[in-house]
């Protein structure tokens, strides 16, 4: 019975949803009313409200050697390793142009968040001189967290020891799946040794917290594959696990062309593959977080889920929330609270756009009233599970009105304008924040737009 009502939920849930990295989510920005002025007196007046907080910078590092043909994420593919001196420059460049903006002395550094592409495609020596001149004249504050990205199969020594002695205590493992056939299909090789080897280094340097990105609904993956990466993740003891399901959106990333829909795992297939999983990360100890994360009991991601700080923003979920997240780099999305900016595509306009002296701001979204509100809303459902109905707010009775369908089906529950996800609608979440997201309510055009919720 409990698998006949689940197969039900699936059939009626699995549509194209958002993960919700924002709100409104980049399809729906108002790019006509954006402009590069607005977004620089947005950024400066943020800053001069919360500069005690200290600042987040995320730098996108778009190059890879090869392209992963699962990988949704803006990339340029290159062996052309002469291509990371110039990139670098222009990063300086911009971050620069920022520092102008903010007009202050010393900075405090709250996060730097590398991330790609590929970061460990640039050389140690280059990423000393990328981070050195971040922090040049500035100062960390005294929790700052410094993370990156890293290939298992490229990551050297040097790379870990040199971005550990500028600050780096954290390290985030893209391995996806170690089933050979899997990897051969999604162009991404490593193996369990690649993987160790850099877990070894990495404790042995000092690194507090480090993660494993595990995909499910890969093309060829079964439900062995499954147990045998969570088995082999298990053994090599993450810090933090994030188990997301694979996006598949051929008609924006041709690449996932390589594979049919036939090749997938879709509906109740895909479904087993997450709660196989969830329930074996869960048995060894870690605790959800989140959508698709979870966490040791004492990692920081987690008591940020138990004292209420846990912040989802474009790079997925962090442990606290800083009001100003500046991106550099091609694509780099940036967050002033009330409003996003996101940087050109390609690396010819972004070092064309900087060469200029121009922010290379190519869209963004102004957030009015309205956005502000169902944000909070959004952001207490992804981060906390419930949601408090602001008294008056015009739009909540439409809101539990959508509400209603989930409701029946015991996904969420609404007493005295408290809206709380059940154990069950945890697997339904996208779904869940679709009630509360108002643009995307006005549009038919989702399909193309977004992946499947499950």
């Amino acid at each position: 019975m409990e698998t006949e009502i689940l197969n039900k939920l699936i059939n009626k849930y699995n549509v194209a949803a958002p993960r919700y990295t924002s709100y409104p989510t980049v399809p729906f920005w108002e790019n006509e009313r954006f402009n590069e002025a607005d977004w620089r007196q947005r950024v400066a007046l943020n800053f001069n409200k919360s500069k005690d907080q200290g600042i987040s910078i995320y730098v996108h590092l778009p190059f890879c050697e090869s392209l992963c043909t699962y990988c949704g994420c803006n990339t340029r593919i290159t062996k052309n390793h002469q291509v990371e001196d110039p990139y670098i420059t222009s990063l300086l460049k911009e971050w620069q142009m920022y520092k102008d903006i903010l007009n202050e002395d010393k900075l405090k550094i709250a996060e730097i968040h590398l991330g790609g592409g590929t970061p460990t495609f640039f050389t140690a020596e280059n990423l000393h001189r990328l981070i050195a001149g971040l922090l040049e004249g500035n100062e960390k504050t005294a929790d700052a967290s410094f993370s990156f990205e890293a290939h298992p199969a490229n990551t050297t020594y040097e790379h870990l020891k040199t971005l550990y002695d500028l600050g780096f205590k954290r390290l985030s493992l893209g391995i996806q799946d170690f089933d050979e056939k899997v990897q051969f299909i999604i162009n991404r090789h490593q193996t369990v040794e690649d993987v160790a080897r850099v877990m070894q280094d990495a404790r042995g340097l000092g690194y507090e917290s480090i993660n494993f990105d595990l995909i499910y609904g890969l093309p060829l993956q079964t439900a062995e594959s499954v147990r045998m990466t969570i088995e082999h993740s298990m053994k090599l003891n993450p810090d933090r696990i994030s188990f997301y399901s694979y996006a598949h959106v051929p008609w924006i990333k041709p690449g996932q062309r390589r594979f049919t829909e036939h090749d997938l795992p879709v509906g109740e297939e895909k479904l087993n593959l997450y709660k196989l999983g969830k329930q074996m990360i869960q048995e060894s100890g870690y605790k959800d977080v989140g959508m698709d994360h979870f966490a040791k009991t004492d990692d920081a991601l987690y008591i940020a889920s138990l004292d209420g700080t846990l912040h989802r923003n474009f790079m997925g979920y962090a442990d606290r929330y800083t009001p100003l997240l500046i991106g550099l780099g091609v694509s780099s999305i940036s967050d002033a609270w009330t409003a996003f900016a996101q940087n050109v595509k390609t690396v010819e306009e972004y070092h064309k756009l900087i060469g200029e002296g121009t922010l290379p701001v190519v869209k963004g979204h102004i957030l009015n009233d309205e956005d502000l509100v169902i944000r909070e809303y959004i952001l207490d459902m992804m981060c906390r599970g419930k949601v408090q109905l602001k008294e008056g707010f015009e739009l909540n009775e439409r809101i539990i009105e959508r509400l209603q369908p989930l409701i029946a089906d015991e996904l969420v529950s609404v007493e005295q304008n408290i809206v709380q996800i059940s154990e069950l609608g945890k697997s339904f979440l996208r779904n869940v924040c679709m009630a509360f997201d108002e643009r995307l309510q006005k549009t038919k055009e989702r399909d193309n737009l977004f992946s499947q919720a499950i």
